[in-house]
């Protein structure tokens, strides 16, 4: 039986990249769990992450541009809130990935640190990952 050859699709790939890059910064990691949560104005998400009300509008015009949140007025105020469930699903897997393995031990099949791994650094081993993973502090 003959495995069926996938095409790479460039354009695809440059999207998702940059997502990836748009994700790939702590302010706006946190903005984007915030904003899965609820909606919030600016000021809220700035108070929320400890930062300048400017620094705040740059990054989620960042993430906006990247299709990950969306926005509405009322009146003079601008409500920032995620662009879809696909969001969360985004930092949830991301969350997934970073709790796996941190060094390159290998214990064969599934990826899983060796023994000695573990043992180096004093934990046990879990049987599976959580399907949930824990939410990030959102304040500093």
């Amino acid at each position: 039986m003959e495995a069926q050859v996938v095409s790479w699709d460039s354009a695809g790939a440059d999207r998702a990249v940059a997502v990836l890059k748009a994700v790939a910064d702590p302010t706006r990691y946190r903005l984007l769990w915030a904003l899965g949560q609820r909606e919030h104005s600016v000021g809220q998400l700035a108070e929320l992450v400890g930062a300048h009300v400017a620094a705040v509008s740059q990054h989620l015009s960042r993430l906006r541009s990247a299709g990950l949140v969306a926005s509405r007025r009322e009146g003079t105020r601008i409500y920032y809130q995620a662009a879809g469930p696909h969001v969360r699903g985004l930092l949830e897997e991301a969350s997934l990935v970073a709790s796996g393995p941190v060094d390159g031990a290998d214990s064969g099949e599934g990826g899983a640190p060796g023994a000695a791994a573990v043992q180096e650094r004093g934990t046990a081993a879990s049987p599976a990952r959580s399907p949930r993973p824990r939410p990030l502090a959102i304040g500093r």
